[in-house]
């Protein structure tokens, strides 16, 4: 079973073969930018974990504050991402894929996310050189994408789903 699960504009998940007895292609969209780009193929097993972990984080995020208010989300990447560089905490708190663990499928971009209300915000950033060679508009260009928390939650959960062909979702 393959699909294609949310909306590429925002936040999107598409489940492929397999590739292998454990590895999947699984290809992630934010903000219409292919995030997997350069290793698509999850360990379907630790991968449904974090994805399912990840889901129920966000179902229990309290509305925060954005971490610098009155900027731009955009601006509040930058920041995040230079108080990254000096050893602030912030970063932990609200990076995205680092923070909920899901790989080497994300590892080249920084992200990050948090909930106002009942919408979330993603930034993301690609940051390998082969890649801003490739692609020269994306140096320095960051990408937002909003959505409802609970669209963002039930597209991780449908995954979970979808790579576990039958099993019982992990519990996290």
């Amino acid at each position: 079973m393959a699909g294609l699960l949310g909306d590429k504009r925002r936040f999107a998940v598409e489940v492929g073969g397999w590739g292998g007895s454990s590895l999947r292609r699984v290809d992630l969209w934010v903000a219409d930018q292919w995030v997997t780009c350069e290793d698509n193929m999850v360990f379907v097993k630790q991968f449904r974990f974090d994805v399912a972990r990840t889901a129920a984080g966000i179902r229990s995020l309290e509305d925060q504050a954005p971490p610098f208010v009155g900027l731009s989300p955009a601006a509040i990447h930058r920041r995040l991402q230079a108080g990254a560089r000096d050893g602030e905490q912030e970063y932990e708190r609200f990076g995205f894929f680092h923070r909920w663990g899901w790989g080497p499928t994300t590892d080249n971009v920084t992200s990050f996310l948090w909930r106002e209300g009942v919408r979330l915000v993603i930034t993301l950033e690609f940051w390998r050189e082969g890649h801003l060679l490739t692609h020269p508009g994306h140096a320095g260009t960051v990408f937002v994408a909003e959505l409802p928390a609970a669209e963002f939650a039930g597209t991780l959960e449908e995954t979970v789903t979808m790579l576990g062909d039958g099993e019982r979702a992990p519990v996290p």
